[in-house]
């Protein structure tokens, strides 16, 4: 079975908690192929007029520009990781209400009629990713889960109704760490609670996969 674990947060994990949460997941996850993709790491220009450009030129045999061929190549490596997954683990804190710049731009290469879903003759939306999980690892200083706060989160909200909704991915896990920021008192605790379950949502893929 192969895990693949998409890291979207380049903060160290002494003053980022998504970040300890991809950590402690690392260090409890056994017995399984895990690939990381840190998309801080990667070269991923964002989306827009390049890759169009890109694919017009590929149809007529032009030459690529250097950013014309980063992002084909970026495109290619992030689809390559998630075809390769059985269990896609999302690590990533909520910035402003949403994901980071660059978790969506590991969405917007993937998220592809004909690769992760397509149109069917009704041009309905059928999913094409439903033999694969995922699990997301969140983040967020305040509390977003009261009934007053809650349509304001559009973080793991967004990454469920992605790669849930749209790709049909199954989520099996998930664990969100909340309200640290804004209750400082609470906060060691709040977080070791938390990474608490990271741990057993490892250990538990570790026992099931192996």
């Amino acid at each position: 079975m192969n895990v693949l674990v998409v890291k979207a947060n380049n903060r160290p994990a002494s003053e980022a908690v998504s970040s300890k949460m991809y950590e402690t997941f690392m260090e409890n996850i056994e017995g399984v192929n895990v690939t990381t993709y840190d998309v801080f790491a990667e070269d991923m220009p964002y989306l827009g007029q390049d890759l169009f450009n890109a694919f017009g030129k590929l149809e007529s045999g032009e030459e690529l520009t250097d950013i014309e061929q980063r992002i084909l190549a970026a495109k290619q490596k992030a689809m390559d990781a998630l075809t390769a997954a059985d269990i896609v683990v999302f690590a990533f804190p909520l910035w402003n209400l949403t994901i980071p710049a660059k978790l969506q731009t590991f969405i917007d290469y993937v998220y592809q009629a004909g690769y992760t879903f397509k149109y069917d003759e009704n041009g309905q939306a059928v999913q094409l990713m439903t033999d694969k999980k995922f699990v997301v690892l969140n983040a967020r200083g305040g509390v977003y889960s009261t009934p007053e706060a809650a349509p304001m989160e559009m973080a793991a909200n967004y990454i469920k109704n992605v790669a849930g909704g749209v790709f049909g991915m199954e989520l099996i896990d998930e664990v969100i760490i909340e309200g640290h920021a804004g209750a400082p008192d609470q906060a060691e605790a709040i977080i070791a609670e938390g990474l608490e379950k990271v741990k057993a949502v490892a250990k538990e893929l570790s026992a099931v996969l192996v």
